[in-house]
């Protein structure tokens, strides 16, 4: 691979995976409910894992250029954030951390990983960026080829925010072990940021198509 165009990859990668967002949110209150946050990161990772595999098989750049399917991908996105946030919502007045609270059953780390694997993986604009951003710093003279390529940055990518997601867990941690208060507050506003990507998300498919059946009629 050209060294001068992975550099700057990771440089791009590092500051698109420290911009706070549903990722850093979901580590937060996952880190806060379970005993181990280990498999909220995990899961975040293995959409983006996804992600790598669909771009390596070209599915990514496949869907980009359907709209239709895009669309039906990003209304699931919407509810299913829609779905996450307000669950947390419900939840955020008995937000704490304690290690009597973090009992860690198995079930629940399962469907933590599962949780984290949808939130990463069903976001459309997650497809969208590897479609949009990987293709740019791949290099066609390059020895390897160009899926190898492809497939080595995705999963640096999924390093390096799995680096950045456990510092932001074991960070949130380390503060809001001892402040309840605190702990309440950014599940609160881990609520409110997962339910207001939804509804930006739902908004961008049905603005669009409200204006269509407006001008038809």
């Amino acid at each position: 691979m050209n060294p001068q165009l992975f550099f700057a990859f990771v440089l791009v990668a590092v500051a698109l995976a420290c911009t706070p967002g549903v990722d850093w949110a979901y580590s937060i209150t996952a880190g806060l409910r379970q005993r181990s946050f280990v498999p909220a990161v995990a899961g975040l990772c293995g959409g983006y894992v996804l992600h790598t595999l669909l771009m390596v098989a070209g599915l990514a750049a496949l869907l980009s250029g359907h709209p239709g399917v895009l669309g039906w991908l990003t209304v699931a996105g919407a509810g299913y954030l829609l779905w996450l946030g307000i669950s947390t919502l419900r939840s955020w007045r008995g937000a704490s951390f304690s290690a009597a609270d973090a009992v860690g059953k198995p079930a629940n780390q399962l469907r933590t990983f599962l949780q984290g694997m949808g939130t990463s993986g069903i976001n459309p604009k997650g497809l969208l960026f590897y479609v949009a951003l990987v293709p740019q710093f791949v290099s066609p003279e390059a020895s390897l080829p160009v899926p190898v390529q492809s497939g080595l940055l995705g999963l640096t990518f999924v390093l390096l925010a799995g680096t950045v997601y456990t510092c932001v867990a074991l960070l949130a941690r380390k503060l809001l072990q001892s402040r309840p208060g605190a702990a309440r507050t950014v599940t609160l506003a881990s609520g409110i940021i997962m339910v207001a990507l939804g509804v930006v998300l739902l908004s961008e498919q049905l603005v669009p198509l409200v204006a269509g059946l407006t001008q038809q009629t």
